[in-house]
């Protein structure tokens, strides 16, 4: 063996001594680690927060309970009446309690639709929970308390809705997209812009005779609960639209006794006019009415109406009370639609995707009633509606002409209305 393989007798005898004692202090290491980690674990556990449920301890009468049992609550959201039998069977109820129970507030909430807030008070002894009270609500607040009275039984008690209506009012100005884009970035909800231009569909050409930078204001009325939480959809009850030309201010106003709601100016009366300004939602005018190059043709030929373009599917609209005197398929004018109307006036639609149920040869239509929809039927280059206007037979320009003015309401009515829009103008005056 070499000299340098050689091994010292006391480096030989010593290795094994040192492995045991480095051994020994590994193990001592990991006892106080292990200990650290124990005593860590006992302190959380001591110091962690109580269970969510919330534990009350009841003063109850003597001889009620036994004395320190404890009252438990919860809160849970239950889709519908068919789950609140499930529901208290989860919190322990018997299945005979959770129907009883479950079926005495059913037969006081009714089938309306929506989320219920579900309140349960309940003893909870033993293996056996036993209600004490719950109190199921729909989001207006209204709903019923079951509760368990001083013989055992149990009985329930409606509670009335709690509701509150709130107004406000929000202003902008129109910016160079969309009056849709202008009014959602204002804070009108975006289901009310169609029915804020609608109010006005009589007094402006929307695509025409507005601008970058005309202002509008909004006003609606909201319902809400205890909570201060939405309950059902806003109202719309005022629009105001200011442009270089003419500013207007409506009011929405229904008449006791029935009847739609309608939109009033401040002196009482009414937006609505003989005819619609434009007989289709959101459309752009794409062909005015007079002497133009005919796409299709290729010369020159009187244009007799104004083309509306709009998306296939789009509706289109009775610009009046009318009967139906034509509808159906004819030739270059494609789908095709005429009325007349009250005061002699006929109002054409051509080029229509599809004629609406019950649009036949006739019928009666209102105002604002659907009677089809823009296509591109016929002689046509595009989806659009082409639309005209006749007074004794002759075409006129159908954005030229007077609609007519509206009915002024009286009596009783106009007294309503006042005291309507006032409230309206106090709320904007405080708000604006």
């Amino acid at each position: 063996m070499r000299k340098s393989e050689r091994t010292h007798p006391l480096a030989a005898a010593g290795q094994p001594a040192r492995a045991r004692s480095e051994a020994a202090n590994r193990l001592l290491a990991l006892g106080a680690a292990t200990a650290v980690a124990l005593a860590g674990a006992v302190a959380a556990h001591l110091s962690r927060p109580a269970a969510t449920t919330a534990v009350i301890q009841a003063a109850a009468p003597a001889g009620e309970r036994p004395a320190g049992e404890g009252v438990e609550q919860r809160i849970l959201n239950v889709p519908s009446v068919d789950r609140l039998v499930p529901s208290l069977r989860a919190l322990g109820l018997s299945p005979k309690e959770a129907s009883e129970a479950g079926t005495l507030a059913a037969g006081k909430l009714g089938d309306a639709a929506g989320d219920l807030r579900l309140q349960v008070e309940f003893t909870n002894a033993g293996t056996q929970a036993q209600l004490r009270t719950m109190t199921v609500t729909h989001a207006d607040g209204s709903g019923v308390t079951v509760q368990r009275g001083g013989g055992g039984a149990l009985s329930a008690t409606q509670i009335a809705a709690h509701l509150e209506r709130r107004m406000r009012f929000v202003r902008g100005e129109l910016d160079g997209e969309s009056f849709y884009t202008s009014a959602v970035a204002a804070g009108v909800s975006d289901v009310l812009v169609s029915e804020f231009a609608n109010a006005f569909r009589y007094d402006f050409d929307m695509q025409r005779e507005v601008s970058p930078g005309d202002v509008f204001e909004a006003g609606f009325e909201q319902q809400v609960n205890a909570s201060g939480e939405p309950v059902g959809p806003a109202t719309l009850v005022y629009a105001f639209l200011s442009t270089a030309a003419k500013t207007r201010a409506l009011y929405r106003f229904q008449p006791e006794g029935g009847g739609e709601a309608e939109w009033f100016d401040s002196s009482g009366r009414s937006s609505r006019r003989a005819l619609m300004r434009t007989p289709v939602e959101a459309a752009r005018i794409s062909s005015g009415f007079g002497m133009r190059g005919h796409p299709i043709l290729g010369f020159v030929k009187m244009h007799r109406g104004t083309d509306f373009a709009a998306p296939t599917g789009t509706p289109i609209f009775a610009a009046g009370d009318a009967v139906v005197s034509f509808a159906g398929p004819k030739g270059a004018n494609g789908n095709f639609v005429r009325l007349h109307h009250d005061n002699g006036w006929d109002t054409l639609y051509l080029h229509m995707n599809r004629i609406a149920a019950g649009i036949v040869p006739g019928a009666r239509v209102l105002q604002g009633t659907q009677i089809g929809e823009v296509g591109t039927t016929g002689r046509s280059t595009g989806p659009h509606l082409h639309y005209e206007v006749h007074i004794d037979g002759n075409p006129v320009d159908p954005l030229s002409i007077e609609t007519g003015g509206g009915r002024t309401i009286g009596g009783a009515a106009a007294r309503a209305f006042r005291k309507s829009r006032d409230a309206i103008d106090a709320r904007r005056a405080a708000e604006v």
